[in-house]
This record gives structure tokens, sequence and C-alpha cells, in this order.
């Protein structure tokens, strides 16, 4: 099923077939730059159930992202129930993971604005955060211009203290403040 489109991208359920190019993606040592490390195909399988069993339990999750021009998966968007230790969970979050060859063309911007309509329009969240590493540029200015807003800093529970990781930034986005 296809949940979302946008002028160039299509945002819909997951298939198997998925599935390899998702564990490509997870290994790419670019990809996983901001996050702890890349993941085995493993990591990556138990990964995959787990969005799926979100979708079954809420109705939503991280989309599968596949280009329109020839429908190539390009990696996920969408929503996640975050729930670790923090002042601010359990929320909703909008997350974003694209392939290398996929970046500096917009899509995660393009796509993560389709999402947050989608989200307070159709599923009526009231609201929707993000967070990410701190020097995490390229996602922090996705953020930004999807008109999130900045509320702080906070140390990732779930990151050792002394990763470079660790220091992460907290964005934040009602409904209505971005139409």
């Amino acid at each position: 099923m296809i949940y979302l489109e946008t002028s160039r991208l299509q945002l819909r359920d997951w298939d198997e077939a998925d599935l390899e190019p998702f564990s490509r993606l997870n290994a790419d040592e670019n990809v996983m730059k901001y996050f702890p490390g890349t993941l085995s195909f493993t990591e990556t399988n138990e990964f995959y159930k787990l969005i799926i069993s979100e979708f079954e339990e809420y109705g939503f999750g991280l989309y599968a992202v596949e280009t329109k021009e020839n429908t190539e998966f390009i990696g996920f968007i969408g929503f996640h129930k975050a729930a670790f230790e923090a002042d601010f969970t359990p929320c909703i979050e909008i997350g974003w993971r694209l392939k290398k060859e996929a970046w500096g063309k917009g899509y995660a911007t393009e796509g993560v604005a389709a999402c947050l309509q989608y989200g307070f329009n159709t599923l009526g969240f009231s609201d929707v955060y993000s967070f990410t590493a701190d020097i995490n540029k390229p996602s922090k200015n996705v953020m930004i211009k999807n008109g999130m807003n900045f509320i702080k800093t906070f140390d990732h529970p779930k990151i050792k203290k002394d990763s470079p990781l660790s220091k992460h930034v907290l964005y934040h986005i009602k409904r209505n403040s971005n139409q």
C-alpha cells in the first residue's frame, strides 16, 4: 500500500524484497556515520521486524521510500514511538535514513514534509519530535526546513557519554505550525 506520494517519492508498505537493499543501507559506514555503528544483516532483519510490528500495532511507522522515477528503494522516512528514558518520551518521532546516492536531492526534506502533513491531518498527531546527534548538521537542516523548532540538547541515554554522538538535539513541531 502507498501511504503518501510527493512529486518525486512514494512512501509505502515494506516488502520482503526491501530487506536486501535495506541491509546494504544499514551496512554503509557513510549512512551510519551519526549512529553508534553499522548494522549486520541479522540486526537489519530485527529492525525490519520492529518496523512491521509498529505498523501492525499503531497503524503507522517508518515508510519504505522509493523514487517515482524508477521505483528504486532509497530508504525510509516516517514515524516511530520513541520510548527510551527522557523527559519528552514517550513521543512520536519522525525519522529518516536514505542511501548515500539519494543525498543532496531534497528527498528527506520532501518526504518529511509529506509525513508531517499526513501525521497531523490524517493520523491526528498533536505534535511530533525529532532528534539526532548534535554533529549531524544535514539532519538538523531537514528539521529546520520543515519548520521544526529547537527545544534543547540532551545526552542520549542509549549512547556512551564519552561518544561524540552522545550529545543530541531535540526538535519539535505542533499541529498547524507547519501549514
